[in-house]
């Protein structure tokens, strides 16, 4: 299907996205609008990515109509050079759409939601917290070329090299729709600049992804089921951070699910960070659990279990990423682990709509 029947049958109901856009700037008018922040911020990120979208689909609609123009021009003096230049924008504007209608897959509740990503080393010693660093810093850079804000929230540096783990939010339109491709175990082949012996060494570090959710969704936690330890933040920050205990530890004894928070200076702020964090893990997991009972083989659920490879990276002894779940295959290594992820994460939800 071509682009110009991509946008003339309306694969996005624009309309419909233009009454929303009135709404929510009708509700936003009022001024009890900001007596609730949490809600008032969603509202703001589903304008700014129906904006987006509403602005997107103009841009594409004029260059359509600008290449039409320009190839009847080309037709009408034989011009082969014009023809070549329309054939290039029409190019680009079926890229554009391509790209609209990925973002149309992104129809999960909470797909339009920031994210919260865990790294944790997994098998491998030191190369694996070398490998959930090179991990933590591939989503930095994805997150940076799609203009996404990110936000350090815990960190545990490894003693030789490396990380042990990592928590970060991913804040931009459908940050958890795209990043929920990530979550699963992924797996490094390379020759170990850790060994003395320069011999080949597999490592593997698991990526965990959460919808950022916000205080209109509920999610029972109970006091008795928490145990709240407090420390003395690690990692740089001054002196502050060794002298008083501001970092914070949530263990949800039931589930035996941990959030930690240290980004702050102040306790509190690292509490409320680490139970929102915590939130979102419950939600995540009660939402899985419900997936489970529809489809015991559900993509989801293979996606976040520890056993479940879902990425090999192998850098030696030749170079190639694999997604074992699509079965992309891509040369590029450098290009993947510097963030260029958005091939994978189409193919995952292009698998997962079908």
């Amino acid at each position: 299907m071509g682009s110009g029947s991509l946008l003339s049958e309306g694969i996005f109901d624009i309309e419909k996205l233009q009454e929303r856009l009135l709404e929510i700037e009708q509700v936003s008018a009022d001024p009890a609008f900001w007596n609730q922040q949490e809600k008032a911020q969603t509202i703001l990120r589903e304008q700014a990515g129906h904006k987006a979208t509403v602005g997107e689909w103009s841009r594409l609609s004029g260059e359509l109509q600008d290449a039409k123009v320009l190839l009847e021009l080309a037709e009408e003096a034989g011009d082969e050079g014009e023809a070549e230049e329309a054939r290039k924008l029409t190019s680009r504007v079926e890229t554009g759409v391509e790209a609209m209608e990925l973002r149309r897959m992104l129809s999960g509740e909470q797909d339009h939601t920031d994210a919260l990503v865990s790294i944790n080393a997994g098998a491998g010693g030191v190369d694996a917290q070398d490998w959930a660093d090179m991990l933590r810093r591939m989503y930095y850079r994805w997150a940076e070329r799609r203009g996404y804000a990110v936000e350090e929230l815990d960190l545990q540096e490894g003693e030789e090299a490396g990380i042990k783990s990592v928590s970060f939010a991913v804040r931009g339109p459908n940050a958890f729709g795209y990043l929920k491709a990530e979550s699963g175990v992924h797996r490094l082949v390379r020759i170990s600049p850790f060994d003395s012996n320069a011999r080949r060494h597999t490592a593997f570090a698991a990526a965990f992804v959460y919808p950022e959710i916000d205080d209109s969704i509920e999610v029972d936690i109970r006091d008795e089921d928490l145990e709240v330890q407090t420390m003395r933040s690690g990692g740089a920050g001054g002196q502050h951070v060794n002298k008083t205990e501001s970092a914070v530890r949530i263990i949800h004894k039931p589930s035996g699910l941990v959030a930690k928070c240290q980004s702050e200076r102040s306790q509190h702020k690292n509490r409320s960070t680490a139970m929102k964090m915590l939130r979102a893990m419950l939600y995540a997991q009660k939402l899985r659990e419900k997936e489970a009972k529809i489809d015991e083989a559900n993509s989801h659920k293979k996606a976040i279990e520890w056993g479940s490879q879902i990425r090999s990276y192998v850098l030696a002894p030749y170079r190639l990423v694999t997604d074992h779940r699509s079965e992309l295959k891509v040369g590029n290594v450098d290009a993947v682990l510097d963030g260029e992820l958005d091939e994978f994460i189409k193919a995952y939800l292009i698998q997962a709509a079908g």
